[in-house]
């Protein structure tokens, strides 16, 4: 099943994986030829570390590997203008009963960040405001109550 990323969020994930494969592991293969070195391993702090860095490293080189083969990236840039909100949309809100303007992209799962303005397309909001244009209301059912905002703004940047 593919699952939506952004196209910064997808090179985000391979940024990294690159730093893991290019950076990371070299360094701890080193550090654990260097404390076997050393001598006995049984009581040798410095490779149980480096083992337990590797499995760590190992690990998340798989879960990325893993995300990038199921993702589907998702440029909104080169996507029609329609004004609509869609999977990417940058879009600004005011909040009708806190009468403030917040803004958000609606992003995949793995990048949903809320202090830097990015919610999962499948959270109470993101799904509330996928298909909607400027001018709409939109009734959110959040854990807190149901929140009302107002479209202002829908970007594709």
């Amino acid at each position: 099943m593919k699952v939506p990323i952004t196209r910064l969020g997808a090179e985000k994930l391979r940024g990294e994986l690159h730093k893991l494969k290019s950076e990371d592991r070299p360094r701890i293969i080193k550090a654990i030829a260097e404390a076997r070195a050393h001598g006995d391993l049984k009581e040798n702090a410095e490779y149980h570390a480096a083992k337990e860095e590797q499995s760590f490293v190992e690990g998340r080189i798989n879960e990325i590997e893993s995300k990038l083969s199921h993702a589907q990236v998702i440029d909104v840039t080169s996507m029609p203008q329609t004004g609509k909100v869609i999977f990417g949309a940058t879009v600004s809100l005011f909040h009708l009963d806190k009468e403030e303007e917040v803004t958000y992209q609606i992003v995949g799962e793995d990048e949903a960040a809320i202090k830097e303005g990015k919610i999962a397309f499948n959270s109470p909001i993101g799904k509330a405001l996928i298909g909607k244009e400027e001018g709409d209301t939109v009734v959110v059912d959040a854990p807190s109550g149901e929140q009302q905002y107002e479209v202002t703004d829908v970007r594709y940047e």
